[in-house]
């Protein structure tokens, strides 16, 4: 089965870790890009989900990717954190919308469950995980990493569905 480039998106208002997983020439999965979109807090808010909204489309311009995973939002430390991730998750949700990807999203204890095997794993845990399983030569920046672990989920979670539906014929 062919693996399109797939986008794995970790919102955040301040840091946004995206990932771009596709196909190697011999099959393997293969990191196409990873990265973190950063909002100066020194924007207004409105000036910094432009900034995370115009990112996003400029690395879906640049790696063309069919599908966006996203990770979904957790209940935040206070209901002002949790309106701003909102908001910004909206803006990025947007982005990958407005750019024809087909949108999936993954709950941080599926993704930890499918990275790790442990939907209680820590950070570290899930980075050193995505570095082992994408063959990296170092550990990236966490938001980068926990992005590639959404794609990851994804692609894990798509063979499952393709693999149940050809059982069930």
């Amino acid at each position: 089965m062919a693996v399109g480039p797939v986008l794995g998106v970790d919102p955040g208002s301040v840091a946004t870790g995206f990932g771009v997983l596709g196909q190697g020439s011999q099959g393997e999965l293969e990191v196409l890009g990873a990265g973190v979109i950063r909002t100066s807090p020194k924007r207004s808010f409105p000036d910094r989900l432009k900034h995370l909204y115009d990112s996003l489309c400029q690395v879906i311009e640049d790696y063309r990717p069919k599908v966006a995973a996203f990770e979904q939002v957790f209940v935040a430390r206070n209901a002002g954190a949790a309106l701003k991730l909102g908001h910004a998750r909206a803006a990025l949700l947007m982005a990958a919308i407005n750019n024809g990807l087909e949108i999936h999203e993954y709950s941080a204890l599926e993704v930890k469950r499918a990275v790790v095997g442990y939907g209680r794993a820590e950070k570290h845990q899930v980075q050193e995980m995505v570095a082992l399983i994408l063959r990296l030569e170092r550990l990236l920046p966490q938001d980068a990493s926990d992005a590639l672990a959404v794609a990851l989920c994804h692609l894990q979670s798509s063979r499952l569905n393709t693999l149940m539906k050809l059982e069930v014929r």
